[in-house]
């Protein structure tokens, strides 16, 4: 009688649900790999990485040709996309430092990651993957809005576990707790893992995944299985990288196989793009300028795409620019959740475009700004202002005209140029100093 009694109130539950009209909210996952190029996957025209399954999630969504990360590296772009703002409003413009020795260096705890709304809202949430948001503990995961979380709080690692010289603390959490490495196999394939068993431990509920792929990012590493797929590239460095590609697309199709067989592919809106642009060593951000640290196309202009079911139309493909803050007021959009009134979300809402119910976006400019303004980039419509880190002059490109960034146009549109330097001004009067300095100019390791 007593095991009878709470089945009896979960139907009953069940039956109020139906009966007030209630129904489950979409699943949302997030999945972000990490110094991909623009031009590595078979969606927008690769030919010897084999990305069948990327492919495959692409064709039953849309896909953004001119989908923007919200900076040119890991940590501050990763930033943008949890607090749905231009990381510079808050200071956090710059990659953590390499020393593990400021505890303040981490998004400040003092904004509202996506996350906490979630999960505020019912959801079941996990971060599974690369973290890069902060060393000290304070600034974790399931400090920050998740109730599960698995992988690595740095901006890198070995892709089998090995620490090296540094702590084990400093490798795979589950939860704060250090995995031993002998329960490691290869990182790419344990975070799939992971977000299946998610997927199977929540599949009655509601869940938010943010699942954060360390791939292809350095060091190259891969096992044979995925090595043997990529064999055919001549080029040694791009063979390697190409294998952490497939590893990563076989990975992505495990997990949208696992939605279809719990009958909740449907009902799940998965986000795909890249942190930030290519990484020299294998990568390619072709036909764009430039790769990852940069502001040109390369370094910023990354994969993109969207998948809902129905509710996103198969086949969409949309030129209109987008960055990664349009994915947090998207998300509430799709699970009915009212945006808190306190939350200054900087990006829009892109379920009007992808359904079809407006033909753009409202005008708008995107704005990129790196190392305390060394480097800064503004789009409005099809033109772009870029002040360059790694060149002396600034430039002006038509990207309709140009979308390779060929033809400097700053010294013969003057007019046009200083408008748009007035709007980066205009922006960045809002903006933070930077809580710490930034690791890659100072190196030049990008």
């Amino acid at each position: 009688m007593n095991r009878i009694f709470p089945l009896l109130i979960l139907s009953l539950t069940a039956f109020l649900a139906i009966a007030s009209g209630e129904t489950k909210k979409p699943n949302v996952i997030i999945i972000l790999s990490d110094d991909q190029g623009y031009g590595d996957v078979g969606f927008n025209g690769c030919t010897d990485i084999p990305t069948p399954h990327l492919d495959r999630l692409a064709a039953d969504g849309a896909i953004f040709r001119s989908g923007y990360a919200a900076h040119p590296y890991c940590s501050p772009s990763r930033a943008g996309l949890m607090t749905g703002r231009y990381q510079h409003r808050f200071g956090h413009e710059n990659n953590t430092p390499y020393k593990q020795d400021d505890p303040e260096a981490g998004l400040p705890l003092t904004e509202t990651t996506i996350a906490d709304v979630m999960k505020a809202n019912g959801y079941s949430t996990a971060a599974i993957g690369k973290w890069h948001l902060g060393d000290f503990e304070k600034f974790w995961p399931n400090q920050r809005g998740f109730d599960y979380w698995y992988g690595l709080y740095g901006g890198g690692m070995s892709y089998w576990g090995d620490t090296g010289s540094l702590p084990a603390i400093s490798g795979i959490l589950r939860n704060g707790e250090i995995v031993p490495r002998n329960e490691i196999s290869y990182l790419t394939d344990d975070f799939t893992d992971e977000t299946i068993g998610f997927i199977e431990r929540n599949r009655e509920k509601s869940f938010f995944i943010y699942l954060a792929y360390n791939a292809p990012h350095l060091p190259r590493h891969s096992p044979q299985k995925y090595l043997d797929k990529t064999e055919h590239i001549e080029d040694g460095m791009r063979a390697a990288y190409a294998a952490m590609v497939v590893g990563m697309d076989e990975g992505i199709g495990r997990i949208t196989d696992k939605l279809k067989a719990e009958s909740i592919y449907e009902d799940t809106i998965i986000f795909f793009y890249s942190d930030n642009g290519g990484h020299n060593g294998g990568a390619t951000s072709a036909p764009y300028r430039g790769n990852k640290g940069m502001l040109f196309e390369g370094g910023i202009r990354v994969p993109f795409t969207v998948t809902w079911g129905s509710e996103v139309p198969a086949g969409e493909v949309i030129e209109e620019p987008i960055i990664a803050l349009d994915i947090f007021p998207t998300i509430l959009s799709a699970a009915g959740i009212e945006k808190p009134k306190d939350l200054d979300l900087e990006g829009v809402n892109l379920l009007p475009l992808l359904t079809g119910k407006e033909p753009s976006l409202p005008s708008r400019e995107l704005h990129w700004r790196v190392s305390d303004g060394a480097g800064y980039a503004v789009r409005q419509g099809n033109y772009k202002m870029v002040k360059s880190i790694f060149k002396p002059e600034p430039f002006l490109f038509d990207l309709r005209k140009d979308p390779y960034e060929h033809h400097n146009l700053a010294d013969s549109m003057p007019e046009k140029f200083d408008e748009l330097h007035a709007l980066y001004q205009a922006w960045n009067k809002d903006n933070a100093p930077s809580k710490w300095s930034d690791p890659h100019f100072e190196n030049r390791d990008i």
